[in-house]
């Protein structure tokens, strides 16, 4: 079981998780020793290690209140 206090955004896991085992199913090397025999499994246990960076790039235009949440635009305000 991979520890949800470790992730802190489920969005950006699953798709640094989802990028790493088609990486991994495409012939790419386990960065990490793992047990897990399935690719999503251990591309997973990769990204919960932190030996593959990820990152959710902003998006312009929108405020991001320090929460994770994007703050209302100025065409709702109307």
């Amino acid at each position: 079981m991979i520890p949800v206090d470790k992730i802190e955004s489920k969005f950006c896991f699953v798709l640094a998780a989802a990028k790493r085992a088609r990486q991994l199913q495409a012939g790419a090397k386990t960065l990490i020793k793992t047990s897990a025999r399935k690719s999503t499994r251990a591309a997973m246990e990769e990204v919960v290690a932190g030996v593959v960076p990820y990152d959710l790039p902003s998006i312009e235009g929108e405020a991001d209140d320090g929460k994770g949440k994007k703050g209302k635009s100025k065409r709702a305000e109307k």
